[in-house]
């Protein structure tokens, strides 16, 4: 069974055609990077996977996840999904932590709601999750604010793998991060994908980030997928105009990361 299946699907936004028929099968345990300039339609297709449009959006043709179809789907199916299939991590960390919870309750609230722990036994989980993502002792008694950008990031990482969703979805997960905090979280990611053996959706602009964590990529230019395949080909034997663009100022920036 497929982790994730997009058919012919269709955003509009503010009346404008923001995602315009994009088809992607991403396989259970397989990394797909979506990438593409702004406004390719990129954030709306990740917003649209894991049910958090904008109100002024909608969408259309078919989105599944494992076997529920989430397209004109009511919010109670949604909110089943949510966590248990799919889960988001958000560009910024700010708008997925509250900032006066303590962060280890906030971690350990997704294993209490759907996966049925007691208090103490998600809050052993939830401290060790936080290790997971490269977090010391004593962090889950911290505040939100008390964090660096980099750690909340970190804490909505283990947030969202707390869920134990079988897709993640991480909409530009580091860019607001300086590179050798970016560089460090992607490395965590990339374990705990590994130890969970989850699917990932990486939504980025950074080519860099792609090659650190996915095997596969989806190029998006104005709401249709341009080109596709794997990470290695797509880098160094771009065929789509918009790729090699992409590829081109990837490689003026950061020549060194990228395969030759």
């Amino acid at each position: 069974m497929s982790a994730l299946e997009l058919r012919d699907l269709h955003v509009v936004a503010d009346g404008h055609h923001a995602v315009d028929g994009v088809d992607l099968v991403v396989g259970e345990g397989e990394r797909w990077g979506l990438i593409g300039a702004s406004g390719a339609g990129k954030s709306l297709t990740a917003g649209a996977v894991a049910g958090l449009l904008p109100a002024a959006a909608h969408a259309t043709g078919s989105i599944r996840v494992g076997d529920t179809e989430l397209v004109g789907a009511d919010e109670d199916v949604l909110r089943t999904v949510r966590g248990r299939a799919v889960t988001l991590v958000a560009q910024d960390s700010a708008t997925a932590l509250h900032p006066l919870v303590p962060v280890g309750r906030q971690v350990a609230a997704p294993l209490r709601r759907l996966h049925g722990l007691t208090r103490r036994a998600a809050t052993t989980r939830a401290e060790d999750l936080l290790a997971d993502v490269g977090l010391s002792d004593g962090t889950a008694r911290v505040r939100p604010p008390q964090l660096s950008g980099g750690q909340r990031q970190r804490v909505a990482l283990a947030a969202a793998l707390a869920c134990g969703a079988g897709l993640l979805v991480a909409d530009e997960p580091t860019a607001a991060l300086d590179p050798t905090v970016a560089r460090d979280l992607l490395a965590q990611l990339d374990r705990s994908l590994r130890q969970h053996e989850q699917a990932l959706l990486l939504v980025t602009h950074d080519l860099t980030a792609l090659n650190a964590v996915c095997d596969h990529v989806a190029v998006l230019d104005h709401g249709r997928v341009v080109e596709r395949g794997t990470v290695h080909d797509l880098l160094t034997d771009p065929q789509h105009e918009r790729t090699r663009a992409l590829v081109d100022a990837a490689r003026s920036l950061v020549p060194r990361t990228l395969p030759a």
